[in-house]
């Protein structure tokens, strides 16, 4: 993408081909596959849902609703840009157009980036910048905040670090504990990540250095 664009689009007229990773129970998948059965994806199809850990759950719920599946196992390559690569070949086989990550749990390198340049977005369950990497729910709970939430963001080489897409807000209430808020966070992921893939599709998202923009539907 350009210093000014729309990230994610695909060609006009054309719909906008996704595929997923994911590394654990997938239910920020089946928020996708929900919003699909609902007709709420507008122009985006999910295509193929890739994990690196062969039996997790995400596959059993892609495989459930029909969608297209790979497995490559990051244990079976020597180096991470070797998995990335193989991911590559995957998903170019399937002519994806946008990466979602939904609990994918690998770092990623430049090739994959370079493949899908300003193309792969994540959800994560803290409002970034604040509470990057793993268990930003306890994180955000242990450090005392009055609010926190959720994050799509376009992917780069650092972790959690790139553009913010959007954003949504959940209240830490005076009787939490950090399950409570982390269910709480993630029925707020269910809802934001479809919301910014059909943006997406819908070319609406543009960028401009890290200020992002997304049109009202």
């Amino acid at each position: 993408m350009s210093a000014a664009g729309s990230g994610g689009a695909a060609p006009s007229g054309a719909p906008l081909r996704v595929g997923v990773l994911a590394s654990g129970g997938g239910t920020n998948l089946q928020a996708l596959i929900d919003a699909r059965d609902a007709g709420a994806l507008g122009p985006a199809r999910l295509v193929v849902v890739g994990s690196n850990v062969a039996g997790c759950g995400a596959l059993d719920r892609a495989r459930a609703a029909g969608l297209d599946t790979f497995v490559v196992e990051h244990r079976g390559h020597a180096t991470r840009e070797a998995f990335d690569r193989a991911l590559v070949a995957e998903l170019r086989a399937r002519q994806v157009d946008l990466v979602v990550l939904a609990g994918f749990m690998r770092i990623v390198t430049a090739e994959l980036l370079g493949a899908f340049p300003d193309r792969i977005v994540n959800i994560h369950p803290s409002l970034l910048p604040a509470f990057p990497g793993v268990h930003s729910q306890k994180q955000a709970f242990d450090y005392g905040v009055k609010m926190t939430g959720c994050t799509v963001h376009f992917v780069e080489l650092g972790v959690d670090s790139g553009p913010i897409i959007a954003q949504a807000v959940v209240p830490v209430l005076e009787d939490d504990d950090a399950e409570r808020l982390r269910l709480r966070i993630l029925a707020e992921e269910h809802k934001l990540l479809p919301a910014v893939v059909r943006a997406l599709a819908e070319g609406r998202v543009s960028r401009e250095g890290r200020r992002v923009r997304v049109a009202k539907d």
